[in-house]
Order: C-alpha cells, then sequence, then structure tokens
C-alpha cells in the first residue's frame, strides 16, 4: 500500500473517531439536559413526567372557549389593561395567561380548514377528525368514538362534569358524551345525556326537550327517572351537595336560545359560570377523581354577531371561573391538572381597523352596557312594532353604546357616514328584518349577516372606532392557543393538531 493511500485511510479513521466522540457528548448532553427537565421517556411510557412518578391526573378541568382565539383572549387582556390604567397602552393579564406552559392547535376538520364547534369538539374529546356537523361519529356516520370523559368514567370511576353558557345539549358540551351524525338532533343528544350517567350537569337549558315535533317524553322527566336531580331555581342549586347525587343544573335566568345570558347582561346576584364551577368542584370532589369540561359558549356566539364587547366580557367571564379550578389546583398541585383551549376561532377578530390606523380606543367598548341580544329583545323588537321614529332610536343607542350625533368625545361622534350607515340599517330592519343569506345580496351579506341590520351596524361602528374589526360571521381557521398548568402539563407545549389534547389526555391518565 503506497503512502497516499496510507495517508487517506489514516484521516478517514480519524474522522471517524472524531465524529463518534462527538456525537458520544452530544447524546450525554442531550439525555442530562433531559434529565434535569424530567423528560426523558421510559420505553414502557408515552414519557410523561406524571408516569414516571407512576402518577396520574385525578382532577382535570378542561376549559373551552367556544370561537375563542388568540385575538379573543388579547383583546379582552387589552382592554382591562385600557380600561385599568385610564386608555393608557397597558396590559393586563388573564389569569391563564400567567400558566407555566403554552401550545398552539391547529383546528381543520374533514370538512374545512373552517371548521365547526362539532367536528372541533369531537377532535378534542376522542382524538379523531370528522366532518363538521358530526359528533363522536366518522365520515361514513356508521362509527361512533368514545370520548375522554367516557373514558375516564368507565375505566378509572372519575366523576363527571359537563357544565356551559349555552345549551347543555349543543355542540361542544355533546361532544363529551354524545354520538350523533349531526349536531342537530338536540332530542337525540338529550337521551344520550341522560344515559351517560355523569355526575354534573350545569348551564343552560336543554334544547327541544320533548323533541323536534313536541310529541316526545320530556327529556328533564326522563333524566329525574334516571335518578338525577333536575333543579331549575338558585336557591336549590346553591343547595345541592355531593350526597344528593347526579344532577342537572339550569339556570334559572334564562336568555336567547334558553342560553344563560351574556355576562354584561347578567343581574349582580345570579350565579355565573365561575359559580357553577365553584359549585361543581364542591359535588364531584372525591378520592378517585373527576374530569369537568367547562365551555364558554357565548363567546362564539358574540363574535358570530361581531359584538366585541359581548366577547370581551364573556371571555372575562370564563377567565373567572378558571380562577375557581386554580384555588383548587393550589390545594391540590400534585394532582390537578387544567387546561385552557379554544375549539375554532369565530368572526375573524382583529385588533386594529383602517380607520383608526396604529390608533386603538378600547375604553370606548366601556359605554357598550348590553349585548347586541338584549339591544334586540328589549328595544329592537319594539321598535319594529311601533315604527319608532328614528330620532329617538339615536337617544336609544347613546344611552346604551355610547354612539351620538354630537359630544366631547369625538372617538365616539357619528360621522356622517355613519350617520347614514345607521339610518339605513334601520329602515331594513323594519323593512324585513333579519334574513337568511340565500335571501340577501352579497352587500346586504356583508353589511348585515344574518342579524339585525341595526344591531349589527352599531356593534360594528361601535367596534370601529375602538380600533376593533371582524372579517367574518362564521369560523375562521387560525390555531388556537393551548395553555396549560400542573400535573402532566408540560405534554402541552409545542404545536400540534387538536386531536392531540386527547392523545396527551389519554396518555397521561393511561385510559384505553
Amino acid at each position: 500500500m503506497n503512502k497516499k493511500v496510507c495517508s487517506i485511510f489514516l484521516v478517514a479513521a480519524l474522522a471517524l473517531t472524531t465524529f463518534a466522540g462527538i456525537q458520544s457528548v452530544r447524546a450525554d448532553k442531550i439525555e442530562a439536559s433531559a434529565k434535569m427537565q424530567g423528560t426523558v421517556q421510559s420505553e414502557s411510557t408515552t414519557g410523561t413526567e406524571s408516569e414516571e412518578k407512576n402518577t396520574i391526573p385525578k382532577y382535570i378541568f378542561l376549559f373551552i372557549g367556544d370561537g375563542m382565539s388568540y385575538p379573543q383572549i388579547q383583546s379582552a387582556s387589552y382592554y382591562l389593561g385600557a380600561t385599568q390604567s385610564d386608555g393608557k397602552v397597558e396590559t393586563k393579564e388573564l389569569s391563564f395567561m400567567q400558566f407555566p406552559v403554552a401550545g398552539s392547535a391547529q383546528t381543520y376538520d374533514s370538512t374545512s380548514f373552517c371548521p365547526d364547534s362539532a367536528s372541533t369538539a369531537t377532535s378534542i374529546s376522542t382524538g379523531y377528525k370528522t366532518y363538521s356537523g358530526t359528533i363522536n361519529m366518522d365520515t361514513t356516520m356508521t362509527i361512533s368514538y368514545e370520548t375522554i370523559a367516557e373514558k375516564l368514567k368507565k375505566q378509572l370511576g372519575y366523576k363527571i362534569g359537563v357544565l356551559s353558557t349555552v345549551n347543555l345539549n349543543h355542540a361542544t358540551p355533546a361532544a363529551f358524551y354524545a354520538h350523533q351524525a349531526s349536531r342537530n338532533n338536540y332530542y337525540e343528544i338529550g337521551l344520550e345525556l341522560v344515559k351517560s350517567n355523569f355526575d354534573y350537569f350545569a348551564g343552560g337549558a336543554l334544547k327541544q326537550t320533548t323533541g323536534a315535533d313536541g310529541d316526545q317524553t320530556d327529556l328533564y322527566k326522563l333524566a329525574e327517572r334516571a335518578g338525577y336531580t333536575v333543579i331549575r331555581n338558585q336557591g336549590a342549586a346553591n343547595a345541592l351537595e355531593a350526597k344528593d347525587g347526579k344532577a342537572i343544573v339550569i339556570h334559572d335566568n334564562l336568555a336567547d336560545s334558553d342560553a344563560m345570558p351574556y355576562a354584561m347582561d347578567a343581574d349582580e346576584n345570579e350565579m355565573q359560570i365561575a359559580d357553577y364551577v365553584e359549585k361543581g368542584i364542591e359535588v364531584l370532589k372525591n378520592d378517585t377523581g373527576f374530569f369537568m369540561m367547562v365551555e364558554g359558549g357565548k363567546i362564539d356566539w358574540a363574535c358570530h354577531a361581531n359584538d366585541a364587547a359581548s366577547s370581551i366580557h364573556d371571555t372575562l367571564a370564563l377567565n373567572d371561573a378558571i380562577e375557581k379550578a386554580i384555588k383548587f389546583y393550589k390545594q391540590y398541585p400534585e394532582d390537578t391538572l387544567i387546561l385552557v383551549t379554544g375549539d375554532h376561532e369565530t368572526g375573524g377578530l382583529t385588533i386594529g381597523y383602517a380607520g383608526t390606523n396604529y390608533d386603538t380606543y378600547l375604553t370606548n367598548l366601556e359605554n357598550q352596557k348590553i349585548s347586541y341580544a338584549k339591544f334586540d329583545s328589549d328595544y329592537v323588537s319594539k321598535y319594529k312594532k311601533d315604527f319608532t321614529d328614528f330620532s329617538f332610536v339615536l337617544e336609544d343607542i347613546e344611552e346604551n353604546f355610547g354612539l351620538a350625533v354630537e359630544g366631547e368625545n369625538q372617538t365616539l361622534v357619528l360621522t356622517d357616514y355613519e350617520y347614514k350607515l345607521l339610518e339605513n340599517a334601520y329602515n331594513r330592519t323594519l323593512d324585513c328584518g333579519m334574513k337568511s343569506q340565500k335571501d340577501m345580496t352579497q352587500r346586504e351579506y356583508e353589511l348585515y349577516g344574518s342579524y339585525e341590520p341595526l344591531t349589527v351596524t352599531i356593534t360594528h361602528i361601535l367596534n370601529k372606532k375602538s380600533g376593533i374589526s371582524f372579517s367574518s360571521y362564521s369560523h375562521t381557521g387560525i390555531p388556537v392557543p393551548v395553555f396549560a398548568q400542573g400535573a402532566g402539563a408540560e405534554e402541552f407545549q409545542g404545536y400540534y393538531d387538536n386531536t392531540d389534547i386527547f392523545k396527551k389526555l389519554a396518555g397521561l391518565t393511561q385510559v384505553k
């Protein structure tokens, strides 16, 4: 072998030795770093810290802000900061924004990149994608999926609570106990609620309690026969105890579509979603464990209607509910897991508007005293009945939303253009009111959606004067945040699919 060939082999040998040494050092460093962070995976586990300690979260809270993504959370945070600092550019973090772990989840479903609540809640509760409008069934509508709540009940004996500010057989709460080809099968979903044997339901009323045609046995009667205590007044709700057994608690001051009122419309002393969470903790707490899903459903409804102020106040109400779970977590930090996420974003909410350029005036939203829905029921219904003169309507608009023909706050004074928009919308409300999209021109739909023309025009103007805008009356395809604190929280960092929320929960609790 000549010297040139020997030199080549020698260089190659040295290079391989050096590379192996580097790889060994790198592997040692990675393993040491992983050990420090508690993330070294065992061959027999999914690698969670909880499993390495042979522990499973005993108390699991899953908060879902329906329609809530980054814009809804951030607008609520900025609103708090601005209103608490006399309009200064300051932020006030919501409690869950301070959780040690944050991730992001994609939300698309088998129908669209702009999914609906039934399919996205299905992904979160079962780990499977499906069509929009479908609850816990595959795209052939022949295979049903078992939910995380059902698994925890059956396999671990956990008590289960399902809470919502909207109807308890609406899409998101239904996705934790029902299996239906259509989310509109409200009666059938209600039957599954009764059969679920879950321990605590609270929030809005059931829809179609006697069926779509009103000829079925009342769902509440069926629930009572199945051993549920059905409660429809606040006094009885406050008195509920764990020893009373399974319960369905219906809010006693129902509003639009028999849901709980928007937070900004609620009476001072009536129960809020935070109170139902607190009561849920009381009745579900046991030595084995519990799972509680809590939906802030009217965040979504407000954003569909492009009502920024109502969205903000319901997001803050959900935050109040989360604080009840945080208080519980502080008592049982080793056993409790709190997750906060959304199913999708609604409305294409944006902080910023072309007309205000780089400025925002979020304190303007303080002038809105009631939700769009309450304005419809308390004011617009009378306008349509009495054909009220527009001058009197303008007085009500100023009183309830702060928008005025003249005044000291120039950011709330109506321009000629805005005045004309309101006048045209009012005439449209008197002429025909709400219509479906198929009965409207493209321009009409862009202006009003399927909402009362006057009311949605009021909120549009106030939003824009505040530096807030919407691009849609429907859902959008942006990802949602996932905030986590407690046992196994580290599993929820990163960027992943919403189906992974189920998979991570299943891994942590070791259900099959």
